[in-house]
Parts: C-alpha cells; sequence; structure tokens
C-alpha cells in the first residue's frame, strides 16, 4: 500500500503542478490514460477529489491544495536526500534545473557550463530560456538568473556577471538616408526596432541616462519582436535602430557592420546574479554548477 501510495502521490504531484494529464504523462513518461487511472485510484483510496477536470486544464481541489502543499515539500526533501547519497559513489549525479533569459543563457551560462558538462557526464543540465519573470520555486527550478535590480527578495544572490550596458546601434547604411540622432527625444523621428517583453505586458522602454538626467522613451517602427537576437539581425539588414546590449555588438561594432550612436546616453548597470532559495542541504551536482557559473574575482 505504502509503494502504492507514493508512486501516485508523485504522479498526483505532478500533474498538479503542470495542469495537465497530457504534459504530466509526458514528464513522467507514462501514458495519459494510465496516469487518469493512477489518479482515480488515489482519490478512490482516500475518499476525496483531489483534482477538478475540464476540457482544458486540470487544477487541484480545496482538498488537493491542502494534499499539494503537504506532500510536494517531502517528496523534494526525498529527491535532495537521495542526490546527496548518490555523491557517495565518488561521481556528482543530479539533473539541475535553471532559468534565465537567452540572453544570460548564450552570454554566460553555455559558455561556463561547457566544461562542467565535460568533466562530470552524469550531471545533467536542464535550461529554461525566456525573458519573463518566473516563480522558480513554484516552478520546480533549482536557481535563476535576473538582472541583480529585479532579484526576488528571501533568496541567494551570487553575482553572474560584471556591470553590462545597454547601447542604440544601426547599421551604416540606415544611416546613410538617416541623420544619427544626438538625443533620445530625436528617435521619435526614426524607425526603431521594438522588443515586446512578456512581463511586461508591452513593448521595452529604452533607457537613457546622462549625469542626472534619466529618461524612459517609448520608440516605433515596422518591426518588433520577442526576442533581441532577431531585432539585432534586422537592425544589421538596415532596417532601423536597435537597442541592445553591448556585447551581444561588440564584434558587429569593431567589423564597422554597425555603429553606436548616443554614446554618451547609455551608461553601465549592474548585471546578472544566480539566486536560489535557503534550502538546508545542497548536492555535490548543484555546488558545481553553482561554482563554474559565479563569477570568478
Amino acid at each position: 500500500m505504502l509503494r502504492e501510495n507514493l508512486n501516485d502521490l508523485v504522479a498526483f504531484v505532478t500533474v498538479a503542478r503542470e495542469g495537465s494529464f497530457t504534459k504530466a504523462a509526458a514528464q513522467m513518461g507514462v501514458s495519459t490514460s494510465a496516469l487518469s487511472h493512477a489518479m482515480r485510484g488515489l482519490e478512490e483510496r482516500l475518499g476525496l477529489r483531489l483534482l477538478a477536470r475540464s476540457t482544458r486544464s486540470v487544477s487541484p481541489t480545496e482538498a488537493g491544495e491542502k494534499l499539494l502543499l503537504t506532500v510536494a515539500p517531502r517528496l523534494e526533501e526525498i529527491e535532495e536526500q537521495l542526490s546527496a547519497i548518490g555523491d557517495l559513489r565518488g561521481k556528482p549525479t543530479g539533473t539541475i534545473r535553471i532559468n534565465a533569459s537567452r540572453h544570460a543563457v548564450s552570454q554566460f551560462l553555455w559558455p561556463r557550463l561547457k566544461p562542467l558538462l565535460q568533466n562530470y557526464p552524469e550531471i545533467h543540465i536542464e535550461i529554461s530560456a525566456e525573458n519573463r519573470f518566473t516563480d522558480i520555486v513554484a516552478e520546480r527550478f533549482d536557481m535563476g538568473v535576473r538582472l541583480t535590480e529585479s532579484l526576488p527578495k528571501d533568496m541567494i544572490a551570487v553575482p553572474l556577471s560584471g556591470p553590462l550596458r545597454m547601447v542604440a546601434v544601426a547599421s551604416p547604411a540606415y544611416l546613410a538616408e538617416h541623420p544619427a540622432p544626438t538625443h533620445p527625444s530625436d528617435l521619435a523621428r526614426h524607425n526603431c526596432i521594438n522588443i515586446r517583453l512578456p512581463t511586461y505586458g508591452g513593448f521595452y522602454a529604452w533607457e537613457f541616462g546622462k549625469g542626472d538626467e534619466e529618461m524612459a522613451v517609448r520608440v516605433s517602427g515596422q518591426l518588433a519582436f520577442n526576442d533581441s537576437q532577431h531585432a539585432l539581425q534586422a537592425c544589421l539588414d538596415g532596417y532601423g535602430i536597435a537597442f541592445t546590449s553591448l556585447d551581444m555588438v561588440k564584434q558587429h561594432l569593431q567589423s564597422g557592420e554597425l555603429v553606436q550612436i548616443l554614446d554618451d546616453w547609455c551608461p553601465p548597470f549592474d548585471g546578472y546574479s544566480l539566486y536560489y532559495p535557503n534550502r538546508r542541504q545542497h548536492s555535490t551536482a548543484f555546488s558545481l554548477v553553482l561554482d563554474a557559473l559565479r563569477l570568478k574575482d
């Protein structure tokens, strides 16, 4: 009975968190019908309805919410203990899940993780690259990456990068037909390439500063993307002015493919930090990943 209940509780937690039998079944590597059968069996043994099912989603009932709050932390603690025991073999093992922006992944995470993965083949890393604020505890990530100014409270944070700098850039071809702006307000007369961020629910306002003056400019143009890499390509192709991280365009500036504008209006700001919840114990795999990613002096 204990083994049966334990398996079904793991299944229940997965379904409740995913809000879908299909997604939960794919995550667990079982069929949807088998998962549904397990949930019905658990509900019958407890004499309570744990999940409210609709044609579009699945959500916990009041009893299900109480069970989820009670059981989920204990299952996670068991996972942590199993990982810690596995470390006694001398080979760190386990899966580390990381949530970060696409820019942070390409510029900082992946370059530092490559040697780690080569040296520790039994460590598995799952990266979710997305440009939105995520509750890493609720979505079961081991660690996350955010700009230092946006870190959530009650988290342990370590530096991932040094200061960053956003810059406005355009191609020589575009500037040959459109005089370069000398003040951020001049951007109103230019074709600017917008970025839509899900966290903001709208277009990102370009932030500038010079001395004591700071301003956020809402720009407009023919193009908008939800990814800075595509916006950069459109800029390289001469379709307008882009506002992006300096490290992404440094090579293009050096080659002359792009020209930096409004340079004196683009000051540096605090960069990225890694953050994670304060747990009692971390696996060796977690510690190795953390050490590989943290900014070294």
